[in-house]
C-alpha cells in the first residue's frame, strides 16, 4: 500500500513522521539540479577551449572525465555537505534521509548517486520514474540499494507561545538576574530542543514522556541553579515550560517584591 508518510520508531519509543517526496517534486528538483549540471559543464567546456585548439584528443578526454565528475561529484558533494539537500531539494525543501531515520552515512550518498546512471535509462529518470511510482515509499532504485528515501519539509508557521504556555505561571520570573545567566549559558540547539519538547509531547509514549522532560529538566537544573522558592513543587514538565518562556519571550515580568510593613507610625499617631 502506497503512503505519502515515513513513520519511525526509536527504541524509546518515540514516533517521527516524515512526509515523502513525490516523483512529481523530486522531478523538479532534478530538473534544478541538471540545469546547475551543465552550467558546470558548459564553463569546463569553455576553459577546456583553448586545449581543444592544440589538442583536441586530450581536451575530449579531459571533458568526459569532467563530464563524470561533475555529473556524479554534484550530488555526493551537496548532499554530503548539506545532510542529504542539493541545490534543487533544497529549493523545494526536500532532503535525503535514512529510511531508519539514522545518520545520512557517506557510503549511502555515494552508492545513491553511482546509481544514477541506471536510473536514468533509457532517458529522463524513466527507469527511476518507474521505481517511485510502484515503490510504496516513493524509492528509486539507487535510494532501495542505499537504503534511502527522499522527505519533504514543508514550511511550519511559528508556533504560538502565548497559547502554548498560556496560563502557567512562572516562578522563574521573580530572579531576573538567575534568567539573564540562563539565557546566557544555553545555546540557540539547547533552546530549540526544549521547545520541541513541548510542542511534540503528545507524540510521546507516557513513560518516555516522563523521562524525557525528566533528562531536559537536568539538563537545564545544571545551567543556573534557581532557589528553591522557585522550584519546589514544579514538575519536570512544568520546569522545562518555565525555561522556554523565559528564554522565548523576553518581554519581562516586574519582579516580585513582597510588601513591607512601614516602621514608622503613621500621621495621626504621631499627632496625638
Amino acid at each position: 500500500m502506497k503512503t505519502n508518510v515515513l513513520s519511525i520508531r526509536t527504541p524509546e519509543g518515540i514516533m517521527f513522521s516524515q512526509l515523502l517526496a513525490g516523483p512529481v517534486m523530486r522531478f523538479l528538483a532534478w530538473f534544478i539540479d541538471q540545469f546547475c549540471i551543465q552550467l558546470l559543464l558548459t564553463v569546463l567546456e569553455i576553459m577546456l577551449g583553448l586545449l581543444g585548439v592544440l589538442s583536441p584528443g586530450f581536451a575530449f578526454a579531459f571533458y568526459v572525465i569532467g563530464w563524470f565528475v561533475i555529473g556524479i561529484g554534484y550530488g555526493i558533494f551537496f548532499e554530503w555537505t548539506w545532510r542529504g539537500q542539493t541545490i534543487g531539494k533544497r529549493l523545494f525543501r526536500l532532503r535525503v534521509m535514512d529510511v531508519e531515520g539514522m545518520k545520512l552515512q557517506f557510503n549511502q550518498i555515494v552508492v545513491r548517486n553511482l546509481l544514477r546512471f541506471v536510473d536514468q535509462l533509457p532517458a529522463f529518470y524513466f527507469v527511476g520514474g518507474v521505481a517511485c511510482w510502484l515503490n510504496s515509499r516513493c524509492q528509486r532504485l539507487g535510494d532501495l540499494a542505499a537504503n534511502t528515501v527522499v522527505v519533504r519539509s514543508p514550511r511550519v508557521a511559528e508556533p504560538d507561545l502565548d497559547q502554548l504556555l498560556a496560563g502557567k505561571f512562572n516562578s522563574f520570573r521573580r530572579f531576573p538576574h538567575l534568567i539573564a545567566r540562563l539565557r546566557q549559558n544555553v545555546s540557540p540547539m539547547e533552546a530549540d530542543i526544549a521547545l520541541q519538547s513541548l510542542l511534540r509531547r503528545d507524540e510521546f509514549d507516557p513513560v518516555a514522556r516522563v523521562e524525557l522532560f525528566g533528562d531536559l529538566a537536568a539538563h537545564f537544573r545544571a545551567k543556573v541553579e534557581f532557589p528553591p522558592e522557585a522550584t519546589d513543587g514544579v514538575a519536570d514538565e512544568q520546569y522545562i515550560r518555565n525555561v522556554v518562556d523565559v528564554l522565548y519571550r523576553t518581554s519581562q515580568v516586574p519582579p516580585f517584591r513582597p510588601k513591607v510593613q512601614n516602621s514608622e507610625p503613621p500621621a495621626a499617631a504621631l499627632q496625638l
